[in-house]
């Protein structure tokens, strides 16, 4: 009976001290994401009219015939869904590679961490030149071991524009994948590897009876986050090629950017930064879904 009080006393000072971080994310993200609900329901576009009218569900319908709408959907889908496959591999080796104990290992894990560390806007300057037709290095690179004569226009071709900004994406965020696979892999026993070892068992065996299950986790933790923030991608391709050529690598945060800032309409630039916040959260609480099945059926087995 003394322990209810008490009890009760720790949860109110739990939930006061919660408070301010609740209350900045009800203003951060909470209002805004009403707030455009509600202007999705109207027609305001300052370039035609100054007061807003309802319109209700016009501006989704709207959107269904938008031909450029789904052509920025299709490919932020192609390169979240790229980007962050490619991000896994890789993340996967650097972590492979930064988990055993050796010399120098604190130096390779801070050096490992500096893409991720850079401003993204800057890293984007800086790829922009390395696939410069005229100056850039990654053309050098090619001339000189004679895989091509001339230079390539990575960044004025459809198809090498969304390869150049896959690469660029995935050069600045493997290593945040690369830390938090690292630290899965530190929570596995070494004991288990060496049983394994000693049972016959290959490193690969070992990696994917092992490894790979116990790590699973945080994969797909890794891949809820990865994937939201490729979703959202903005000011990496905005640098690069501001959504060029023709279109070729506008995403649909650079679409809404300029329906709202460029073409000033504020009711339709709102529907559809509803339905890309609907369509993450649909995603994310698939993933959550299945992150929560794997624990509860490991926790059965064991």
């Amino acid at each position: 009976m003394k322990a209810d009080p008490i009890r009760l006393q720790e949860q109110r000072t739990g939930w006061l001290m919660l408070a301010p971080a609740l209350l900045l994310l009800l203003l951060v993200f909470a209002y805004p994401i009403l707030r455009s609900f509600g202007l999705s329901l109207f027609t305001q576009n300052l370039g035609t009219q100054l007061q807003p009218i309802f319109s209700g569900l016009d501006n989704y319908m709207r959107m269904v015939g938008d031909g450029r709408f789904w052509q920025s959907l299709s490919n932020t889908i192609l390169f979240t869904s790229v980007s962050v496959a490619l991000e896994l591999i890789f993340g996967m080796a650097i972590a492979l590679i930064l988990n055993p104990a050796y010399h120098g290992r604190a130096l390779v894990r801070t050096v490992a961490l500096l893409p991720w560390a850079l401003p993204t806007a800057l890293l984007g300057l800086a790829w922009t030149w390395i696939f410069n037709d005229q100056f850039g290095v990654w053309n050098d690179i090619l001339m000189r071991l004679g895989i091509i004569q001339t230079g390539i226009n990575w960044l004025g071709d459809p198809i090498t524009a969304m390869m150049a900004v896959i690469a660029a994406d995935v050069w600045k965020t493997t290593p945040f994948i690369s830390i938090l696979l690292l630290a899965g892999l530190q929570s596995i026993p070494e004991d288990l590897y060496e049983a394994h070892a000693i049972d016959g068992a290959t490193p690969w065996q070992s990696f994917t009876t092992i490894t790979l299950p116990l790590l699973m986790p945080q994969i797909l933790i890794v891949l809820l986050f990865r994937f939201a923030g490729a979703f959202g991608v903005f000011d990496l391709i905005q640098v690069m090629t501001g959504g060029g050529p023709g279109g070729a690598t506008e995403v649909v945060s650079l679409y809404i950017y300029a329906t709202v800032m460029r073409y000033l309409d504020f009711g339709y630039g709102a529907a559809l930064v509803v339905v890309t916040f609907l369509f993450l959260v649909a995603v994310v609480l698939t993933g959550s879904f299945f992150l929560n099945q794997y624990r509860a059926n490991i926790s059965g087995i064991n």
